[in-house]
């Protein structure tokens, strides 16, 4: 999930205390909840909600942070607040993140993600597993000065 905060930046948000951020539209003369997005003190996304055109809620996703600042877990609800899908994320010691796991609400394995780097830290492959930890795809990449 992408947030779209315009102009304001973690540190922004950290230092005027922001603790959300409502989108709205108004067409017309009806005005619509886009999305919602709570901020902790640290100015870090910790809730986004998203909603439909017609302003109906539409989903909800939760994040915890690692003390580096980096996304280790996403609980994603559907519209009804009943969990939908989780995701579990792994970096290394350079904050480098190094797998992805995806599960379904009953703790199911429906996609895992592996990411490979070189000396330098960039991403030098992709592979995605499916849910019997079978290999369906790997994407490489090849950085050149050419």
């Amino acid at each position: 999930m992408h947030v779209l905060v315009f102009s304001q930046k973690k540190k922004e948000i950290k230092k005027y205390g922001i603790k959300t951020i409502i989108t709205t539209e108004t067409i017309g003369t009806k005005t619509i909840t886009d999305s919602k997005v709570v901020y902790n003190a640290s100015g870090q996304v910790i809730e986004e909600t998203n909603y439909n055109k017609e302003g109906v809620l539409k989903s909800i996703t939760k994040y915890k942070y690692n003390k580096s600042g980096d996304v280790i877990e996403e609980m994603e609800y559907d519209e009804k607040s009943v969990l939908k899908e989780k995701r579990y994320i792994k970096y290394n010691t350079l904050s480098e993140k190094t797998e992805e796991l995806v599960l379904d609400a009953k703790d199911k394995l429906l996609k895992k993600t592996v990411f490979t780097y070189d000396g330098r830290g960039f991403k030098t492959e992709k592979r995605i597993y499916g849910s019997n930890n079978n290999l369906i795809s790997t994407k490489k990449v090849v950085y050149s000065n050419k």
